[in-house]
């Protein structure tokens, strides 16, 4: 049934998340975070098959651990991460998609169907590319 007055519509904008992290796998702080196939929190990295979620909060170090004996906070929104050497993100792509190359890294294509998508770029400066994630 359709509003017929205000509503206090719940937000998670830019809010914190967690996921639980994939075995034998660290994630550092500020590194753009993916899930996996089987829905696995990891380091953002040149694959097909990564859906990127964020960024993450903190260090976790789940290199000795099973899938999930850990978790990591990661926060959704617009975030700088470098912008790549071989395939560079330019003002004209500003509203299209910026893809993972690495967990610090976005690049202007999808490198010929060999990376996922990252989010929509927002802005670049000389220090990098804004790109949303949600």
């Amino acid at each position: 049934m359709p509003l017929t007055a205000d509503r206090d519509t719940a937000a998670r904008e830019g809010s914190g998340v967690s996921h639980p992290v994939k075995a034998a796998t660290k994630i550092f702080a500020g590194a753009l975070v993916c899930l996996d196939a089987a829905g696995w929190a990891v380091p953002g990295s040149a694959a097909t098959t990564l859906k990127a979620v964020g960024r993450a909060e903190e260090r976790v170090d789940n290199s000795a651990g099973a899938n999930g004996d850990l978790t990591i906070q990661i926060k959704r929104g617009v975030f700088r991460f470098k912008n790549s050497g071989t395939d560079a993100i330019d003002r004209s792509d500003i509203g299209a998609t910026a893809y993972v190359q690495d967990d610090e890294t976005v690049a202007a294509t999808d490198g010929t169907g060999t990376l996922s998508a990252a989010g929509k770029i927002i802005d670049l400066d000389a220090a990098g590319v804004w790109v949303e994630i949600r």
